[in-house]
């Protein structure tokens, strides 16, 4: 038989000296002074009715314990999960009566599950989700603006910042006019005004064909598709290496005729060294 704890003999003796008492019977001796591990013919019967109330208890417990994982889960995780529930549901002791007497058994101290697992790892089941922004995003910004009123309005204050500006130079400076045309006495050289000076270069050099039409059609038909091939928005020059090369080459191109023209073309239209002959060039 199950030897039973001092403690538990000392209230099962106290119990039944309550209940000698309450039915007029003479109280019987108590346990106080008996001997450790020794049991009386009286304990006997509550003796072994506590230990058949435990041993079910304890059968349980070592049947239901988990050995083996399951979904993934390490069995160590499951076992110390299923003891927390037990404690839970059991509380701290449960009561079991038999033969009118009634003794509180307490249950065994369950392991509080720590922070750590095995070998002191820290790691949870747990997954980490990235956190999204709360406000919704529900339009992006443009590099765009209204033609009216943000560029009509520049482009109208740099439309009368460029007519004052003639109109000063025009009332301050002398227009060159020369004298009356005489229709006996061409100058020599007779030359077009300065803008027209690179087309009149280009016809002392190809055939009218090809002067008049074919390369200035070229250049004006590059102009016009390089929007369409270079299609960055950015401002960035760096950004935008197509459309400043054809512009460049473009500008670069005229500049170089209408300077030749200008004060390399001397009587005759024929070249010469400004620096040796003179300028043939009046505006």
């Amino acid at each position: 038989m199950t030897e039973l704890p001092e403690h538990l003999k000392k209230r099962a003796a106290e119990r039944r000296a309550q209940l000698a008492k309450a039915s007029g019977d003479a109280p019987e001796e108590t346990a106080t002074g008996a001997t450790p591990g020794a049991t009386t013919a009286d304990e006997q019967p509550v003796a072994q009715e506590i230990s058949e109330a435990a041993a079910p208890v304890a059968a349980t417990s070592a049947s239901s314990e988990i050995t083996e994982s399951k979904g993934g889960v390490p069995s160590h995780l499951l076992e110390r999960s299923r003891k927390r529930k037990a404690a839970l549901a059991g509380g701290d002791g449960e009561e079991v009566s038999g033969g009118g007497v009634a003794t509180a058994v307490k249950a065994a101290p369950i392991a509080v599950p720590t922070g750590t697992g095995p070998d002191g790892h820290t790691q949870r089941l747990l997954t980490v989700v990235k956190s999204g922004s709360i406000q919704q995003t529900r339009g992006e910004a443009v590099d765009k603006v209204h033609t009216w009123p943000h560029l009509l309005v520049v482009e109208f204050a740099a439309t009368l910042a460029c007519s004052a500006m003639l109109l000063i130079f025009s009332a301050l400076v002398r227009a060159p006019l020369l004298g009356l045309a005489d229709v006996n006495q061409t100058p020599n050289p007779s030359k077009a005004p300065w803008y027209f000076l690179g087309l009149q270069e280009l016809l002392t050099m190809f055939h009218p064909m090809v002067a008049g039409v074919t390369i200035p059609g070229m250049g004006l038909f590059l102009l016009m598709i390089a929007p369409y091939v270079d299609k960055t928005t950015s401002n960035r020059p760096e950004d935008r290496k197509f459309a400043i090369s054809v512009f460049t080459i473009f500008l670069m191109f005229w500049a170089v005729l209408v300077i030749i023209g200008s004060f390399f073309r001397g009587p005759g239209f024929n070249f010469v060294f400004p620096w040796n002959d003179g300028i043939f060039f009046e505006l």
